[in-house]
C-alpha cells in the first residue's frame, strides 16, 4: 500500500473521522489506477499516466469525466464491517473558480490505465495507448463501453462543492452511500470498478476542475481514501456497552 501523505495531513483526515469506535482500524489508500474520459467521437484520447484528471466541461465545450479506483479487498480483511469512508482530492486548476457540485458515481464495468501521458495542463488528453480507457473504450482499442462516455450507476454515491484550488473531501458522514460502495467492493471484489468523478451539471460552460492523480509529483496532492472499519473479532462500544462482533457475550 502506497501512502503519500505527511503526518499533518493524516492527522487532519483522522479529525474528520470524528469519534472513532473502540477497536476500529483505519486504512489510508492511494488509488491503484485513475484516468480521464475525454469526450471524443473517435475514442482516441486518454491520460493514463498523467499527473491530473478532469471533471466538467472545458472551454471548447467538450465534457471530461474522471475515473478512480482503489484496492479495497487487498487492504481490508474479508468479513470486516465498513463504518466510514472519506475520499480526499486535491483540485489544482480551474479556469473560473466558480463553485460546482462534483459527484461520485459507481463505475459498472472494468476499465484501464495505459501508458498515455498528456502534455501541458493535460486538459486536451493524449493519443490513447493500449489498455487505456477512452470516451468509447474500456480498454483501448479492443473493448468498448456499452455507451459512449462510460457506464455508471444512476445514483450519486457522494458529492462535494468545489470552487477554488485546494483540498476537497467526499465524506460518508454526509454521503452514506460511500460506505455501501466500499462494503460492496470488500464483499464482492469483482464488482469493484471504482468511482466516476463528474460535474453534476455537465452543461455548465467552462466548469471543468483539474484534480491530481496518483502519479502526481507532489505526494501530498495524490488522492487518498480513508476507510474506518472493524473486523469480525474486534470489539466495538455502542451505547456504552461492549459487544463482541461475531461472537456471543
Amino acid at each position: 500500500m502506497r501512502i503519500g501523505w505527511n503526518s499533518v495531513v493524516v492527522f487532519a483526515v483522522l479529525v474528520l473521522l470524528g469519534e472513532r469506535r473502540a477497536g476500529a482500524d483505519t486504512v489510508l489508500l492511494n488509488p491503484i489506477k485513475d484516468n480521464t474520459l475525454y469526450q471524443d467521437d473517435f475514442g482516441q484520447l486518454s491520460n493514463g499516466q498523467g499527473q491530473h484528471f478532469f471533471a466538467g466541461r472545458v472551454a471548447n465545450g467538450l465534457i471530461r469525466r474522471g475515473l478512480i479506483s482503489f484496492d479495497i479487498a487487498g487492504n481490508i480483511p474479508a468479513g470486516s464491517t465498513i463504518h466510514s469512508a472519506i475520499l480526499t482530492l486535491h483540485m489544482s486548476r480551474t479556469l473560473t473558480g466558480v463553485e460546482i457540485e462534483v459527484d461520485l458515481r459507481q463505475v459498472l464495468t472494468g476499465w484501464g490505465e495505459g501508458a498515455s501521458v498528456a502534455l501541458g495542463n493535460e486538459g486536451m488528453g493524449a493519443p490513447a495507448e493500449p489498455g487505456d480507457a477512452t470516451w468509447l473504450h474500456t480498454f483501448y482499442d479492443t473493448d468498448f463501453w456499452a455507451q459512449p462516455g462510460g457506464e455508471f450507476a444512476t445514483a450519486v454515491s457522494g458529492s462535494a462543492a468545489v470552487s477554488e484550488v485546494g483540498f476537497y473531501s467526499f465524506d460518508s458522514t454526509f454521503n452514506p452511500a460511500m460506505v455501501a460502495d466500499v462494503q460492496q467492493w470488500l464483499d464482492q471484489p469483482d464488482s469493484n470498478h471504482g468511482w466516476g468523478v463528474f460535474a453534476a451539471d455537465e452543461f455548465l460552460p467552462i466548469s471543468a476542475k483539474r484534480f491530481d492523480t496518483r502519479e502526481n509529483a507532489e505526494p501530498t496532492f495524490q488522492p487518498l481514501l480513508t476507510v474506518d472499519y472493524t473486523t469480525s473479532c474486534q470489539q466495538t462500544i455502542w451505547d456504552g456497552k461492549i459487544k463482541g462482533l461475531g461472537s456471543a457475550q
